[in-house]
């Protein structure tokens, strides 16, 4: 069958027929090429992770030379945004200068057309470059890498295989990482006793102990520190464990060392601890004193392990954020054999340990609080706090009040709940006189406090 074109109908030879994806070629190169003037503009996003530890004007000049030799010919830098001390682990909205280059996309007047990393690793990490492309691809908004040479194709394959494979790669050097330190820290504490940083515990003060065992760092004029006892505060620490073998409890032992104005560990050390205040000892500082295994002479390690939360479980987007929690007494690390002079006895540490078990027949297991939790404060609205008083469950709240300090004025008591729900300010000492609840009240201590 033969067609014959009508009037005026031109004819297409069988080599043009390409004519029309030719056309359509041409068109997209020239939808894509940028602004015709100068090319396309440019925003930098770099980072590094530690401004200890890292030169963060070195590591911006590097990876902003890397992003300017990746875009030569095709643009220039006009933008830039740099985040100093955040990790990669960190979502982009939790990153500071990053969350800028998100807030600023949604802004057509933003001033840049495209963004441009100068290494994948100081940009993403995991599965954050899953859940930030199809953000930029929403604005119009470019992704250059020198990954894939230049542009980051959204919808081509190949290249979305390079990013998760990346991505993948980026989290796996941060796990190999932190197992193989941690696997060190562990052998060295168990095998060596060494101390492996940090402020030391109250009672102790850092000596040298000759070069530091790596070569290049003894070179460097590092040098190894061990533990030894603070002829100031060590007394201290030893006093606090004979009053708690004696029965006296933490607040007791806190009270009588703000009373006779023992500076507490941040006033004692302000150099190491300038975001305390160091005005006086609290409960959860001597608690933590009496229940801190250093002080029996051994190197003790990973007492505290860090757990990774999700910031919010409704949006998986924002990442994870570091908790810390305290290990069972079986997950720590021990030293083979002792690493310092101890302030307490092993046999006296343990036991002060067991020294917070209830004694007698009304011991924590034969109290029991039926309305825990379910009482609140007539004068603050926050719930009360189940004690025992008097042979008999109470409830009471302790907002504005320590049992660090004695009350003031004195004789002012927590008020109580007895079973009939009355509230009331119980007196000093019941059924005492005014002198023998002063002579309670103030009842000594195994003093003289050592020298200090």
């Amino acid at each position: 069958m033969v067609t014959v074109p009508r009037p005026g109908q031109a004819i297409v030879a069988a080599s043009d027929r390409n004519a029309l994806a030719a056309w359509a070629e041409r068109t997209g190169r020239r939808g894509t090429a940028g602004p015709a003037a100068g090319g396309l503009r440019f925003a930098f996003y770099g980072r590094v992770s530690t401004e200890d530890w890292q030169d963060p004007a070195t590591s911006r000049v590097r990876q902003r030379d890397q992003a300017a030799t990746l875009v030569a010919g095709y643009g220039r830098i006009v933008a830039e945004f740099f985040d100093i001390g955040q990790s990669r682990t960190l979502a982009w909205a939790r990153r500071p200068q990053a969350a800028a280059l998100v807030a600023a996309l949604a802004d057509p007047d933003r001033g840049w057309d495209a963004v441009v990393i100068g290494e994948y690793e100081r940009a993403f990490c995991g599965s954050q470059y899953a859940s930030m492309a199809p953000l930029f691809e929403h604005y119009g908004i470019a992704l250059w890498a020198p990954e894939v040479g230049g542009r980051i194709d959204y919808h081509a394959e190949d290249h979305e295989q390079t990013m998760l494979a990346l991505g993948l790669q980026s989290k796996r050097e941060i796990t190999r990482t932190r197992i193989r330190v941690r696997t060190a820290m562990a052998a060295q504490t168990r095998e060596q006793g060494r101390y492996l940083g940090g402020r030391p515990p109250y009672g102790y003060r850092l000596a040298d102990a000759g070069p530091h065992p790596n070569k290049a760092h003894a070179a460097w004029g590092r040098r190894a520190h061990r533990l030894e006892p603070d002829p100031v505060t060590a007394p201290v620490v030893s006093w606090m464990f004979t009053q708690r073998l004696a029965g006296h409890s933490v607040a007791r032992i806190t009270r009588a060392l703000n009373d006779a104005a023992v500076p507490c560990p941040s006033a004692a050390d302000p150099q190491r601890n300038p975001h305390r205040a160091g005005t006086a000892w609290t409960l959860r500082t001597a608690a933590a004193i009496l229940a801190n295994p250093r002080y029996t002479g051994w190197q003790v390690w990973n007492r505290q392990r860090t757990d990774f939360d999700l910031v919010d479980p409704g949006n998986t987007g924002l990442g994870h954020k570091q908790v810390q929690r305290w290990n069972l007494p079986e997950g720590w690390v021990i030293s083979r054999r002792p690493a310092h002079p101890a302030l307490v006895s092993e046999a006296d540490f343990i036991a002060a340990q067991d020294a917070s078990a209830g004694r007698g027949p009304a011991g924590p297991a034969a109290r029991r609080y039926l309305l825990a939790g379910l009482l609140v404060c007539g004068r603050c609205g926050r719930r009360l706090e189940s004690a025992w008083s008097t042979g008999k469950p109470a409830y009471r709240c302790r907002h504005g009040y320590t049992s660090a300090a004695r009350p003031d004025p004195p004789g002012r008591r927590t008020p109580m709940c007895g079973r009939a729900g009355s509230c009331r300010t119980w007196p000093p000492w019941p059924s005492s006189s005014p002198a023998k609840a002063r002579r309670r009240a103030t009842a000594p201590y195994s003093w003289p406090l050592p020298p200090i």
